[in-house]
């Protein structure tokens, strides 16, 4: 809309058709202004072509100079126009001139508000009349009767022009409105997407390390003999260095999970380790699997360990499983555990649904649930290319 002006190279890309037309109508109507003495009106003609097609910079400001350089041109020819055709004197302005208004009411009516454009139009159609009844005196009676027009059919010619003029112009306000509300929905839905994928993020790499610190100090609790602060202090460490490298890789403009290494085994078993649960790891992967895909696979194994020290007790054996064939990574992680009366770090209850979305996200499935007896297991196929 108005207020937001075009830069040049926008501006030529869009009004390049007006331009090229209005371009072949005046140079169609030289020959019959330059073979008289009113040659000098070919400058004014090319200034009011000009203002139409720079319109979209300044619309209303245009509508005023294009109506102003419309009754200069009519007062020249009023009082100057000797020597021209009569059928320019008795209608008053030129093709190119009708034109010219006519793109800059559509131009207007796109752009501006609907209170400006109403205005300029005005304007421009009054214009565009001064000029005709300025143009009616200068010819004789005889040629008057000669080159008259049916005054019907040009009052209903010029109604429908107007109307062709309003109406392109409604047609590409509506569509620019339905552009501008796709782009700021997908806009939205970019910054949703982010915050979710943010939100994911700071789940996986808070939870993870304060359930740790939780799970020590309820051990301490249990046992004042075991020494707990230095695990504790460890654990904050830990997320501390995530937090901040989570931070980092934002400011980077990255993705918000951290970079995988080279080794997918080696960050799991890293995982594992950091647990402290009694893990069976089983790998056997034939495909090389791409960084994005191994981030993903990170912390899907991640927020499962989590969940496990945070919902489960009497934990004897976890199996994580990891394996590729066809084109597909298959991860599938099980413990034996009873579920916890009391979660440690209260319910949440973000963990899946984020898994859930990673795994969606990269066209793959999400399954967990519980296992007979005893115990939970999490399933996700993910495809590798």
């Amino acid at each position: 809309m108005e207020g937001t002006e075009l830069n040049w190279r926008l501006l030529a890309k869009r009004q390049w058709p007006l331009a090229l037309s209005l371009a072949g109508i005046t140079i169609a109507e030289l020959g019959s202004i330059t073979t008289s003495p009113g040659w000098w009106q070919v400058p004014g003609v090319l200034v009011i072509c000009a203002i139409a097609v720079l319109a979209p910079r300044r619309p209303f400001d245009a509508a005023l100079a294009l109506a102003f350089a419309v009754v200069c041109a009519a007062l020249h020819l009023r009082f100057l126009g000797v020597g021209f055709e009569p059928h320019f004197f008795v209608s008053g302005a030129t093709i190119s001139i009708t034109g010219a208004a006519m793109a800059t009411i559509a131009i207007l009516v796109r752009e501006s508000t609907y209170g400006r454009a109403g205005a300029g139009t005005l304007l421009v159609i009054a214009a565009m009349v001064t000029a005709e009844v300025l143009g009616w005196p200068v010819v004789s009676a005889t040629e008057y009767q000669q080159w008259r027009p049916d005054w019907t059919s040009y009052l209903f010619g010029a109604t429908i022009m107007l109307v062709l003029a309003i109406g392109t112009g409604l047609y590409f306000r509506a569509r620019d409105n339905e552009r501008s509300s796709q782009l700021a929905a997908s806009v939205a839905a970019a910054q949703n997407a982010e915050r979710m994928a943010l939100a994911r993020e700071l789940h996986d790499v808070v939870a993870h390390y304060v359930t740790a610190i939780v799970v020590h100090a309820q051990a301490g609790q249990l046992n004042r003999e075991f020494d707990v602060l230095p695990s504790i202090a460890a654990s904050g460490n830990e997320a501390l260095t995530a937090m901040r490298r989570l931070v980092g890789t934002l400011r980077d403009g990255e993705s918000g999970s951290p970079a995988a290494s080279s080794s997918l085994l080696d960050d799991v078993r890293s995982l594992v380790d950091e647990s402290g649960l009694p893990v069976r790891l089983s790998v056997e992967l034939a495909d090389a699997v791409p960084q994005e895909l191994a981030r993903s696979v990170l912390r899907l194994v991640q927020e499962s360990l989590t969940n496990i020290r945070k919902h489960a007790s009497a934990v004897s054996a976890v199996d994580v499983s990891l394996s590729s064939q066809d084109g597909v990574l298959r991860l599938e992680i099980t413990d034996d555990g009873v579920a916890s009366g009391v979660p440690v770090g209260g319910s949440g209850g973000y963990g899946l649904v984020g898994m859930r979305e990673r795994a969606e996200l990269l066209g793959g499935t999400f399954r967990a649930g519980r296992r007979e007896p005893t115990g939970w297991t999490v399933r996700a196929e993910l495809p590798i290319a």
